[in-house]
């Protein structure tokens, strides 16, 4: 099953021979962790010396003891050609056979294990004598090292340290990652039964839990969140992944090495896990940046508050400046949605929010609708429910036109109308200004008019029709 997923973005290509660390929050828990890494718009083949996993501390150190090898098909090395992605065996208690879960990381002892495995594959069980602590070889875990069963837990960061030998050209990689030091709050009770009450009802349009909203927003609360804004505990959206010096630090559960944060995740597909009892609903969001999170004050999203709030596990397949039609730093949201989402294990329901990028760039109303039926078709043949959402309000963002306008009202009827999706969750509805329907209301303007601020967010969350999920 998914626990955790990222869209692909085309990156830039001034990385080599570095370690990148990323960090990332697993919405379900489980054992036998699988990493799986992309390539898939990448310009050359991308070689990864050692991929560790481990339970981040402060910045970029790990919880001592935690930090384990990945292995891809018994090698602690693996090789991506553009294009490409490859799946982790998974992670057990005991060292698989013919590698370590302790690798050295002197320059001596990796050139000579680099130089064995490349001359035959005796080497792999040369490199399963040598370990971090002593060249004693053990059978299993050392004493002290954090169990694999108890590595992925719901809510809880991971870290995800992939080596670069050598250069890495153009990087698949996720922009504006954000990864929190908490997971959201769970969305206040009377919210989540209000806006249940709407839904029942057809209504959708949370117009008194916007007016709460607003108020709340207004006395510096904003919801869920302010609570720990209130107590001092902001958290920026910021700084989810680290570089290195040069060289392989995969391995190190000091952060020393890491000198560079940044808002990327590299490399990084997916992680999936045997999910522990009783099993959870997976959900994907796939959209734009308003699904990454921008605008959101605390780096949590509407998809982070639909999990927390429910119960559900929802991963993100947001990427900034996303289309359906058309790419952008990734493919458009059509492809991604069979070449990126439904290939994932475990996911059974997928929330579309996009559309509104093509709307700045002058798309048709009947061109996006053509696009959701066929998206739509996908899913079901894939046995996937799929939701979409209605049209955002953005008047008064910087590429909003007359006809975008008329366009998007074109569309966001003929989705309330049904016969598209499986059934739409009115994110227009719920945040709408009701005195001037083509904006946003004030509460819910992160302040570009555009993105939803984090009561925004909330409320879309709010919006998803829990019943058909």
């Amino acid at each position: 099953m998914t626990a955790w997923s990222a869209a692909s973005e085309a990156l830039g290509g001034d990385l080599c021979e570095v370690t990148v660390r990323n960090v990332v929050r697993p919405v379900v828990s489980g054992t036998g962790l699988r990493v799986r890494l992309t390539n898939a718009l990448g310009d050359r083949t991308v070689h990864f010396g050692h991929v560790y996993v481990g339970v981040p501390r402060e910045g970029p150190a790990l919880e001592p003891g935690s930090n384990r090898l990945v292995t891809f098909s018994g090698s602690p090395e693996v090789r991506l050609p553009p294009g490409a992605t490859a799946l982790s065996d998974p992670i057990s208690e005991a060292a698989p056979q013919g590698t370590s879960q302790d690798v050295p990381h002197t320059t001596a002892r990796n050139t000579i294990a680099r130089n064995m495995i490349a001359r035959n594959t005796i080497a792999r069980n040369t490199i399963a004598r040598y370990t971090v602590r002593g060249p004693t070889p053990h059978p299993g875990r050392d004493p002290g090292q954090t169990p694999a069963s108890d590595l992925v837990r719901a809510g809880r960061r991971l870290a995800v340290s992939v080596y670069l030998r050598g250069p890495g050209g153009v990087l698949t990689g996720r922009n504006r990652a954000t990864a929190p030091a908490h997971p959201p709050l769970t969305l206040p009770t009377g919210v989540r039964e209000t806006a249940g009450v709407q839904e029942a009802a057809g209504v959708q349009e949370a117009a008194g839990v916007q007016e709460a909203a607003g108020v709340q927003e207004a006395a510096g609360v904003q919801e869920a969140a302010g609570v720990r804004e209130a107590a001092g505990m902001r958290e920026p959206a910021g700084a989810p992944s680290y570089r290195s010096v040069r060289g392989d630090h995969a391995g190190d559960e000091s952060g020393e090495a890491f000198v560079e944060e940044t808002t990327v995740w590299h490399w990084l597909d997916a992680l999936t896990v045997v999910p522990a009892e009783p099993p959870v609903r997976v959900v994907a969001a796939l959209g734009d940046s308003i699904t990454t999170g921008v605008g959101s004050r605390t780096g949590h999203g509407w998809p982070d508050f639909l999990s927390a709030g429910t119960g559900l596990a929802v991963v993100n397949e947001g990427v900034s400046g996303g289309k359906v039609l058309t790419a952008g730093t990734g493919r458009p949201a059509e492809a991604r949605l069979t070449a990126e989402v439904l290939i994932k294990p475990g996911i059974t329901t997928v929330i579309v929010q996009a559309g509104i990028n093509d709307l700045g760039a002058g798309a048709r109303a009947e061109d996006l609708i053509a696009a959701y039926r066929r998206m739509a078709a996908a899913a079901r043949a894939a046995g996937v429910r799929l939701v979409g959402g209605t049209i955002t309000p953005y008047e008064g963002a910087e590429y909003h036109t007359a006809s975008g306008e008329r366009a998007r009202q074109e569309v966001n009827a003929c989705l309330r109308r049904g016969g598209v999706f499986d059934a739409v969750a009115d994110f227009d509805a719920a945040l709408r200004d009701p005195a001037h329907p083509a904006r946003l209301l004030p509460a819910y303007d992160s302040g570009d008019h555009l993105h939803p601020s984090t009561a925004g967010h909330h409320a879309m969350a709010t919006a998803v029709p829990l019943p058909h999920l």
